[in-house]
């Protein structure tokens, strides 16, 4: 037999799972529509990711951000603060080092047209420094022939990150952590 003291108590959980659901959807796990196909292979459109905006941004991650113009993106940091970048017969270099992008594995071998997948360019062309600036980031997305990221409207400021894209959660076949 149900009494005051029990409807009480569900009814205080209930308040309190709601009020942990509203914090954690809308301050840790943030859910974000894919649009586009510029990280095809990684990310497909219409997939719904959880992003999430608590830890530090480290090259490679996938970000969310949003430009001035309200555009909201989803792209792959490859150059941190204070790096120089260039792109060199399809290879990487970051500060003068070749680095490996492996989760572009999946893309490469997808991709039908003649080299290079990634198109030769020096930071400098870019963004007129030969360094990304304090606080800006420099992304490109994994589809690399037809994405629209810091070769044309240049680095992403810090400030305008909304957060890490941490997994796909819909559709259900398409659940995956984000590499």
């Amino acid at each position: 037999m149900l009494t005051k003291n029990h409807l009480f108590l569900g009814l205080k959980y209930l308040l309190i799972s709601l009020f942990v659901g509203v914090i954690i959807r809308g301050f840790l796990l943030i859910p974000v529509p894919v649009t586009g196909n510029s990280m095809d292979q990684t990310l497909q459109q219409k997939d719904m990711v959880l992003i999430e905006k608590f830890s530090k941004i480290k090259r490679f991650d996938v970000i969310v951000f949003q430009q001035a113009d309200g555009t909201i993106y989803i792209k792959r940091v490859i150059g941190l603060p204070g790096d120089q970048i260039r792109y060199e017969k399809d290879q990487l270099y970051i500060n003068n080092k070749k680095i490996a992008e492996p989760f572009l594995t999946n893309n490469r071998s997808h991709d039908h047209q003649v080299s290079p997948y990634t198109t030769d360019f020096q930071l400098q062309e870019l963004i007129g420094k030969e360094h990304l600036p304090k606080n800006e980031y420099f992304v490109l997305g994994d589809n690399r022939r037809i994405s629209k990221d810091s070769r044309s409207f240049g680095t992403v400021a810090s400030k305008d990150i909304l957060g890490k894209a941490r997994a796909v959660y819909f559709p259900l076949t398409h659940i995956k952590l984000i590499n």
